[in-house]
């Protein structure tokens, strides 16, 4: 690509071309001697056609396949990466100050009972580890493992009032958005992103189930939830994109050549079966993504 079209193209272009080209140059996204691609699954021939074509697209090399859950590091950090070089951007859309979180890979503890509104959660967990038969009361319900987290701190008082005195001693007193009335003042969890490079059926449904808890344990306005993925087969896809209640959205790192993929090599329950996913507001490319964080 020339000097010129680098300079005109986008922010979340060039966001997304650093993020699959980071997938390609680490390996994650690969082509095997025998012809399949690294997001493939082996067994099946829809999964091994439509992920040829992407990979071929993208520019894969061929190469060894890399562990699944170095792939999966990889592909987490790849899409925190692409969080940060576009999200904070769009302050002065949404002002405030951001800050992404990439958690996935340290796995002890919940994390998000560091933000509003699930602080009350740490307690709780505190409480779990004292006294077992609580613990064998409520099993999993409250823990949640996210893989990227974007909280925005706190607004001082200073901050509130910059437009003129909005705040004053004897008003809005709870708010945590209020940096005065916590101790220490409160980062708000603004979304909550799950990754996954590669999907299996019981991958959506702990997705789901890590929803449902996001939802249920809230004790405030619930975050953003949402899915971030490379799977190229679609009733895999639709196993967590179809529905409502629980995941936001699905969003495709790369959506474009997933859909010339299936019009090129597809079958046409698959042609049919991205359609309805895009059409039906469930599926969607990754650069919308920052644009819907904005709500």
């Amino acid at each position: 690509m020339n000097s010129n079209t680098q300079q005109n193209r986008s922010i979340l272009a060039s966001a997304r071309a650093s993020l699959l080209e980071e997938l390609v140059e680490t390996g994650t996204l690969s082509i095997s001697t025998s012809g399949v691609a690294s997001n493939a699954d082996s067994s099946s021939k829809a999964s091994r056609d439509i992920a040829l074509h992407m990979a071929r697209a993208l520019n894969a090399r061929v190469g060894n396949k890399i562990a699944g859950q170095s792939a999966g590091a990889i592909f987490e950090n790849a899409v925190a990466g692409f969080i940060r070089e576009s999200f904070p951007k769009m302050r002065s859309t949404r002002p405030g100050n951001w800050c992404v979180h990439t958690v996935g890979s340290s796995r002890r503890g919940s994390h998000v009972d560091q933000f509003e509104p699930y602080r009350h959660l740490a307690d709780l967990a505190d409480a779990v580890n004292e006294t077992p038969q609580l613990a064998a009361a409520l099993g999993n319900s409250y823990s949640i493992s996210p893989d990227i987290l974007v909280s925005r701190a706190a607004l001082s008082d200073d901050e509130l009032n910059a437009d003129g005195l909005l705040v004053d001693s004897s008003t809005a007193l709870s708010s945590p958005i209020r940096a005065g009335n916590c101790n220490p003042p409160a980062e708000l969890l603004h979304a909550v992103i799950s990754c996954k490079f590669t999907m299996r059926s019981d991958r959506a449904q702990n997705t789901r189930a890590e929803a449902l808890n996001l939802i249920r344990n809230r004790k405030g306005r619930a975050p953003h939830i949402v899915a971030v993925t490379a799977e190229p087969l679609l009733p895999r896809i639709a196993s967590l994109a179809l529905g409502t209640g629980d995941i936001d959205m699905v969003y495709h790192a790369a959506l474009p050549e997933l859909k010339a993929a299936v019009t090129q090599v597809g079958s046409e329950e698959a042609n049919e079966l991205l359609e309805m996913l895009t059409s039906g507001n469930r599926l969607r490319d990754l650069t919308d993504l920052p644009l819907d964080l904005l709500n």
